[in-house]
């Protein structure tokens, strides 16, 4: 049987309304996103998804979020006049009642050290995401899954042109 006090139910959650954050007395403490007998405050999984991908851009250093297909979609969709590269790719959330937990897939800028460009982006994510929506984030997985050479990009002013410089 649904229980239909739950504020999230389109994804199934790993977190548990018991697994809230305990206080000194061991008693859980209340979400402030949500405040007892004034009613409730749902969250939606996409807006969890998007302010962390948000979050995560604003590091310097993360070159893109995606996986390889993810990425190549997103080339695609960005070239269709009105469409927009979605600011939650390459993020994955799992959102619970009191907590969320997300999983990030990157592209990294050559040059830069990997452990503190993760430790920066999780911080800028759980900072973003527990500011915003008052959800406890419990772990921000990152992979690292490609890394950005400046030499690789190719200028497309060529193709535009037909080869001629302007």
């Amino acid at each position: 049987m649904t229980n239909p006090a739950t504020t999230n139910t389109a994804v199934p959650s790993t977190f548990a309304a018991g697994d809230a954050e305990k206080s000194a007395t061991g008693t859980p403490e209340a979400s402030s996103a949500q405040a007892p007998g004034q009613g409730s405050t749902t969250i939606a999984d996409v807006v969890v998804q998007k302010i962390a991908g948000l979050a995560a851009r604003e590091v310097p250093g993360v070159y893109e979020l995606g996986g390889g297909a993810a990425r190549a979609f997103g080339a695609v969709k960005g070239r269709i006049p009105g469409a927009s590269a979605s600011a939650g790719q390459g993020v994955s959330v799992e959102v619970g009642q009191k907590q969320t937990a997300v999983d990030l897939e990157m592209l990294v800028e050559y040059g830069v050290s990997i452990p503190e460009l993760a430790k920066d982006v999780r911080n800028n994510v759980i900072d973003s995401v527990e500011h915003m929506t008052g959800l406890e984030v419990v772990e921000v997985n990152i992979s690292v899954n490609d890394v950005h050479i400046p030499a690789d990009d190719s200028d497309g002013g060529d193709q535009d042109t037909g080869g001629r410089v302007q």
